[in-house]
């Protein structure tokens, strides 16, 4: 049985939708868990799953939340007690360092020894990122990891990378987390052949900041020598119309794609929200549409995708949203799970060495 560690204290509303959504997870996916973080909080929250016999969840359609059984008996987990947590706004390098007993820290150890196979954190994304790094170690041949994160889109899933793990790139950096993306494109999203790209402000070869015009002779390069299939700039208008499978960008502008993304899905939502009960009418066709808009949610919610996979550590490291409901961080544990047996480094060390 796979073991994934479990940061419990990382996120906004942990330990308790870390803790009831690892469980769902570990009930789901046939998994064990090592739940990482101060035994006494895991504890309550797992005496309070007990007592109830189940946990709250509206499994990502924000409506009427609905019961999920749990049962603890038949969930293969243990508890590590580390009593320290890094923030979200603490200096990330310094903390690493003095922090040795933090969850996120302890957590990533325990895939390091080998108890588990991958380790999943909604706490901050540079903890997470610094720890893999310095605990799991880069893959031979990478510069630096990257995030590679799932979107939505009308027809089938996108991979950004870099999503927020490097705010500084070098053209040498972004050609590697193109080479990686790729990879994991066609592991993960079965994409035989994925089309890559590089968000830019113009689709013409010659747009883009310094960093975008030296990047692009690189994999231009690459596409002519049939590593991938390069098809030139995307522009942010074209994120979600499956001009390309792959977009890399820097760490910078990918996060910045995310959150605007994520910010504009969210008002959307809640203006057709508003819209249908302004008046007598509204309510009607709301009711009438609400099924409709409760599969629109699905496709766009970001929880549906749970976690972001680091790529380029010799792990699995899985960061998710720290905003993580316990449906997300079902869904984060289930994108742990999904990798598992694809070799996904491995592959990738082939790759990038080749």
């Amino acid at each position: 049985m796979a073991r994934i560690a479990i940061d419990a204290m990382g996120g906004d509303y942990a330990p308790k939708t870390i803790v009831e959504g690892a469980l769902w997870a570990a009930q789901e996916y046939g998994v064990g868990l090592e739940l990482v973080g101060r035994e006494k909080d895991i504890n309550e929250e797992l005496e309070r799953i007990r007592n109830t016999g189940y946990i709250l969840s509206d499994c990502g359609t924000k409506g009427h939340k609905r019961r999920i059984r749990i049962d603890l008996d038949k969930i293969d987990y243990t508890i590590t007690h580390c009593s320290e947590v890094i923030g979200m706004g603490e200096a990330v390098g310094q903390s690493i360092r003095r922090k040795k007993d933090s969850s996120i820290v302890c957590a990533v150890q325990a895939v390091a020894d080998g108890r588990c196979e991958a380790v999943v954190s909604a706490g901050s994304t540079g903890a997470a990122m610094a720890a893999s790094l310095f605990g799991l170690g880069r893959i031979h041949g990478i510069t630096r990891p990257a995030i590679a994160v799932t979107l939505p889109t009308m027809k089938k899933p996108v991979v950004l990378i870099d999503g927020g793990a490097n705010s500084d790139c070098t053209p040498q950096m972004l050609s590697q987390f193109a080479e990686m993306g790729v990879e994991y494109a066609k592991l993960s999203l079965g994409i035989e052949n994925p089309k890559l790209g590089i968000l830019s402000i113009g689709e013409e070869e010659g747009k883009g900041n310094e960093l975008v015009k030296d990047t692009y002779p690189l994999l231009k390069e690459k596409h002519e020598n049939g590593r991938f299939n390069f098809v030139g700039n995307v522009e942010g208008k074209e994120v979600f119309i499956n001009k390309a499978d792959v977009i890399v960008a820097d760490g910078f502008a990918g996060n910045i794609v995310l959150k605007v993304t994520e910010g504009t899905a969210s008002m959307l939502l809640k203006m057709i929200g508003s819209e249908f009960k302004s008046d007598f009418i509204g309510c009607i066709i709301g009711l009438l549409a609400k099924p409709f808009l409760r599969r629109i949610l699905k496709r766009i919610n970001w929880e549906v995708f749970g976690g972001m996979l680091l790529l380029g550590v010799n792990g699995i490291s899985v960061i998710a949203h720290g905003r993580s409901s316990s449906y997300a961080m079902k869904n984060a544990v289930g994108a742990a799970v999904k990798v598992l047996n694809k070799d996904i480094n491995s592959k990738i060390a082939e790759h990038i060495n080749n």
